[in-house]
């Protein structure tokens, strides 16, 4: 390892909060001064397209990166915000290498052995941060469009989860599958009026 090592900094970001299924992603992510990534930006302002190509950039300049998740049924058992920072301390314990410090987007952070800040909107604002948004946003895309081949009905590759018409219909027409937050209102209330989830 180089001198540098120890002014490592490792940006933090998480993906799938929101959604009523899948399980929610998190990366983090170590830049390389010396090989400059252009078009970092919060993974939600940035095209599809551009993210994939980003996912390939960073995975390849990165001095280090790692991603990780924490499953439906942890969400379920924890609540997000817990599953998000498991998904989070998940993704460092993950990391190859040594950070001075971790950068956590938000207002909420793992614990953690590193000196940790958190930073709203990080996502917009720090480079690293950016990059573990989109390495974490492509991740999670990648398995719902996985989940989408196990459960075709649900149309999990159009909406990834999130609570759209179509989803919600589609939930309404099927049923909650097992890949289905419980915990979240509009499950939980489907949930009421089933007695047997379809798995």
């Amino acid at each position: 390892m180089c001198s540098d090592e120890y002014h490592w900094v490792c940006g933090v970001d998480e993906a799938g909060r929101g959604p009523l299924a899948g399980p929610v992603f998190a990366a983090c992510v170590i830049l390389d001064p010396a090989s400059p990534i252009e078009g970092l930006a919060d993974s939600k302002t940035l095209t599809e397209g551009k993210r994939n190509s980003l996912t390939l950039a960073i995975k390849a300049h990165s001095i280090a990166w790692a991603i990780g998740s924490a499953s439906v049924g942890e969400i379920d058992r924890l609540n997000i915000l817990q599953a998000s920072l498991l998904a989070m301390k998940r993704a460092i314990g993950k990391l190859q290498v040594t950070p001075a410090r971790v950068l956590v987007d938000g207002n909420h952070s793992p614990r953690l052995k590193f000196p940790v800040t958190t930073i709203v909107r990080g996502d917009s604002l720090v480079p690293e941060i950016s990059a573990a948004s989109i390495l974490a946003k492509t991740a999670r895309d990648a398995e719902m469009r996985a989940l989408h081949r196990r459960f075709p009905p649900y149309g999990f590759d159009q909406h990834k989860g999130y609570s759209t018409e179509q989803h919600l219909a589609a939930l309404k027409i099927h049923g909650v599958s097992v890949v289905h937050r419980r915990s979240f209102a509009p499950v939980r209330e489907l949930m009421a009026n089933e007695k047997d989830p379809k798995s």
